[in-house]
């Protein structure tokens, strides 16, 4: 089966190494002029555990089987990673009452190894951290989401696979059997695929509307949420991620990650977005300081300054709880060899290897 994916973000890149290990010629087209420049290049690069997702959602399964095959992988393929663990922590007796749900959640979904803490165990792993209550989980992560993601495209290349750079798929249509791609580009042209994948992240909706045959009305509308990271200067002071309770639309609250050498962010906040924009507005500090010290008192003053931001491709807008990913293919829209993925947001990293496995599933069968 000769298969386009459209996208070269981590899950793109996951599904079509998922069909070239089966033994399918792949294509992986991309708009940029390198892999992993969107979405993917832009996040918190956690491993995430899976509590956080209602029981039975894609999110919840996906995260749990995700986390186990990304930690396998990095470990097989000499990808820097670490299982540093991470505490989400509560500053007064509701957030407590949230943190004792979530690790209920948690084990529901097979998470292992959930920990409640009182506020001395907490402080016990971390010296620096405030809390009432924390709920501990040692198999939260970071990895070099670069690394894992030219490893993997190493793998589709190794399998006769190749990555189409500077290739924007613009219309997807119907051929007799098989789907005829339109591209632009420096050469302009159309090529013949037995099956689409349509991994292209926030141009994903527009792809579907541009698809022979899709129902204008199953096209989402993707809302914009950017993220702003600061970094901090001076001596890390926790040695693992520290996040508070989750917000009611799914956030995850501005919450201190690490990357692989030691060096502290603080982030996302959620800003709603018209349009694409990857600013870091320095004047957010004051409203980064002050959530970040309900969990750590000690953050030094003027020690927060601008890092990056990344935009999340949300099916929820402002004030509506997060919504599942959406993985449609022939089963929910009746088009052959066409699998549409809407709303790719956070767990995405940590679910793709699980996510690709299911959606060559729904090519094959």
């Amino acid at each position: 089966m000769d298969v386009l994916v459209v996208g070269a973000g981590i899950v793109g890149l996951a599904a079509g190494r998922a069909l070239a290990l089966r033994g399918h010629a792949v294509i992986v087209a991309e708009a940029a002029d390198a892999f992993g420049t969107g979405i993917s290049s832009r996040s918190s690069e956690v491993i995430h555990a899976g509590m956080y997702y209602p029981a039975g959602s894609l999110r919840a399964q996906h995260c749990v089987e995700g986390a186990r095959r990304l930690y396998a992988y990095c470990a097989s393929h000499g990808i820097p990673h670490r299982a540093c663990g991470k505490l989400i922590v509560a500053a007064d007796d509701g957030e407590a009452e949230a943190i004792a749900a979530l690790r209920d959640k948690g084990e529901a979904n097979g998470v292992p190894d959930l920990a409640l803490l009182d506020r001395e165990e907490a402080r016990r792993l971390e010296p620096n951290l405030e809390c009432r209550l924390a709920l501990h989980s040692p198999r939260t992560g970071i990895v070099d989401s670069h690394a894992l993601m030219l490893a993997i495209l190493g793998e589709i290349e190794d399998h006769g696979g190749a990555l189409a750079l500077r290739t924007p798929i613009e219309r997807l249509a119907r051929g007799g059997d098989r789907w005829q791609a339109t591209f632009g580009g420096a050469e302009p042209g159309v090529m013949d695929v037995d099956a689409v994948i349509n991994a292209a992240g926030f141009g994903a909706p527009d792809l579907a509307a541009r698809t022979e045959g899709y129902p204008a009305a199953a096209v989402p509308t993707l809302h914009i949420a950017r993220g702003n990271y600061f970094g901090c200067t001076g001596k890390p002071a926790f040695s693992r991620l520290i996040y508070p309770a989750p917000r009611i639309d799914g956030g995850l609250g501005i919450h201190l990650t690490l990357d692989l050498n030691g060096r502290v962010r603080f982030g996302p906040d959620v800003e709603w977005l018209d349009e694409p924009d990857y600013r870091v507005d320095p004047g957010r500090a004051p409203v980064f300081a002050e959530a970040i010290r309900r969990y750590w008192p000690g953050l030094p003053e003027g020690a927060l300054q601008p890092d990056y931001a990344g935009l999340r491709p949300k099916l929820s807008g402002p004030g509506e709880p997060a919504r599942d990913f959406r993985v449609e293919g022939p089963a929910e829209h009746g088009l052959p060899g066409l699998v549409h993925l809407f709303g790719i947001e956070s767990p995405g990293l940590t679910s793709s290897l699980s996510l690709a496995d299911a959606i060559a599933a729904r090519l094959e069968a």
